[in-house]
């Protein structure tokens, strides 16, 4: 039997081997996953508009970041930078202060995206790219950033996967714990030309209705009748692996020396460490050497500068 793209249900390029086959109907699979969609979602206000711009900056805020902390920073953050031109020519201490004070997480990602709209702006004269192998050359956008922004902003994307989808797929479809068969059953799954609507679509179901608990009844999703897990009571998922815990750690001592040296000209190097945690000790276990590797870490990012003073290093924000 053929589904509407002339493919063979369960062929060899939709069913890794030993998984169930796809339904043989995918149109009917399709439609109700939309239709669903369409009659109620969570409106991130990122999913109102088409501009490429702003959706990068959703992308790159919603990484290890929950969705709804994001929205008044993503706000924010376009109420001072509207535009990539206006991006490009901010100072990037500023940007990457706007991040820290955000607690949006690795400082890094403000950097690079400071440099991928100065790329729009110097390389691309101010229009981005719509193609998703030409996105991946923007600083800081890898491939699945880059067909994300393809498929939302261009509606010219691949299938997206990322862990929700995974989920989705694992447990409605028995696909293998494998990267090759979610990305194969995924493309198989959506329809042509319709990458926009198809990954928000996919992407809310993994994140309301097939989370970790999955709620099937209580949010009505619609791919009960074909789901395997549904079907069977059996709901494991995927391994995923736990973010760190933020408090103690590393990322945070880091934001803390991007947050105190935002305003300031630049901190000698005991003065900092004396700022960004109560038991620092130049000579304890959280003292210079401690607080040095950190320096150096955001140094190789190319977020700070460590120079020689008369009072020791000082350490200030690569402007």
């Amino acid at each position: 039997m053929t589904d509407s793209d002339g493919a063979t249900a369960g062929d060899e390029g939709d069913r890794p081997e030993g998984a169930p086959e796809l339904p043989a109907d995918r149109d009917a699979v399709r439609d109700a996953l939309v239709d669903w969609y369409a009659a109620d979602h969570r409106e991130f206000p990122w999913r109102r508009t088409e501009d490429p711009y702003e959706i990068l900056v959703s992308e790159v805020m919603s990484q290890q970041t929950q969705l709804d902390r994001v929205v008044s920073a993503w706000e924010d953050f376009l109420d001072e930078w509207p535009t990539a031109a206006a991006l490009a020519g901010a100072d990037r201490a500023d940007v990457v202060a706007f991040w820290s004070d955000h607690s949006l997480g690795y400082n890094n990602r403000a950097k690079y995206l400071h440099e991928a709209a100065g790329q729009v702006e110097s390389e691309y004269d101010g229009a981005f790219p719509e193609d998703p192998d030409e996105l991946s050359e923007l600083m800081g956008v890898g491939p699945y950033t880059a067909n994300a922004l393809a498929s939302f902003a261009f509606d010219n994307g691949d299938a997206v996967v990322d862990t929700n989808v995974k989920r989705v797929l694992y447990r409605a479809f028995d696909v293998p714990d494998d990267d090759d068969a979610f990305e194969r059953v995924a493309s198989r799954l959506m329809p042509a030309g319709e990458s926009r609507v198809w990954n928000n679509a996919i992407m809310e179901l993994g994140g309301v209705a097939c989370g970790k608990k999955p709620r099937c009844d209580e949010r009505g999703c619609p791919w009960r009748e074909w789901c395997h897990a549904y079907q069977t009571g059996d709901f494991t998922a995927p391994d995923v692996p736990e973010q760190p815990s933020f408090e103690g750690s590393r990322r945070q001592f880091r934001g803390r020396i991007v947050r105190l040296l935002g305003d300031r000209d630049g901190m000698e190097l005991d003065a900092l460490g004396h700022r960004i945690r109560v038991d620092y000790a130049p000579d304890g276990e959280h003292g210079r050497e401690w607080l040095r590797g950190l320096v150096d870490d955001l140094a190789d990012d190319g977020l700070v500068e460590a120079d020689a003073g008369e009072d020791g290093v000082v350490v200030s924000l690569r402007r």
